[in-house]
């Protein structure tokens, strides 16, 4: 075993082709600069793992996501994070937390949304509650798209988003959010939110 690895654990490139055999999907190898990927599918939607890096010319921050385009079939939006002190903060400035109906989940998470009631039957589905209480750091919203300088969607077609800190080399937990993106959007089809089609749209 080298001091390395050691000392700092598996690579991230290991972690990420271990975990892309586990779950029968894709790792993509960038190269020096292209940055490894993993790509899977759940029926026709296809998710892709990555990392990027944010860099305000003094100092780096890189993080890791997941993207999933699908076919948004009703304009319904969400986005959930853990409460904290910024969140708090958030909510001063008139950033209503909606509350969902479970009383943990609802104590333990900020949840805005432009359709309360879609919010509370996406919510019920106890699996997605429970996949999304085992992540410690979570940024989950439905996005229109990437902006400037990312992938421009064809109309209807939205994206499930999830970005934290780091490079996750957690394997369970990359798991686990490959699992919650699966719940959620079955579910997004099962409250009529969501079409099972392919939006055919390919992420840089």
């Amino acid at each position: 075993m080298s001091v390395l690895r050691e000392v700092f654990g598996p690579s991230k490139e290991e972690v990420w082709t271990r975990v892309s055999d586990e779950i029968e999907a894709n790792f993509v190898n960038g190269g020096l600069f292209g940055g490894n990927k993993i790509i899977a599918k759940v029926k026709e939607w296809v998710i892709t793992l990555d990392t990027f890096t944010v860099s305000d010319g003094k100092t780096s921050t890189t993080f890791t996501r997941l993207r999933a385009p699908y076919v948004n079939k009703d304009g319904f939006r969400f986005k959930i994070y853990r409460k904290g002190l910024f969140s708090n903060l958030g909510k001063l400035f008139g950033l209503q937390d909606i509350k969902v109906g479970f009383l943990e989940f609802d104590e333990e998470f900020i949840i805005k949304g432009n359709d309360p009631d879609k919010l509370t039957k996406l919510f019920s589905n106890s699996k997605i509650r429970e996949l999304i209480q085992l992540q410690r750091d979570i940024s989950l919203e439905v996005k229109d798209d990437e902006g400037w300088f990312g992938t421009e969607f064809p109309q209807g077609v939205d994206e499930l988003y999830f970005q934290a800190y780091g490079i996750i080399k957690d394997a369970n937990r990359l798991k686990n959010l490959y699992y919650l993106f699966a719940e959620l959007l079955n579910q997004l089809c099962l409250i009529d939110s969501a079409y099972e089609d392919n939006p055919n749209v390919t992420l840089k």
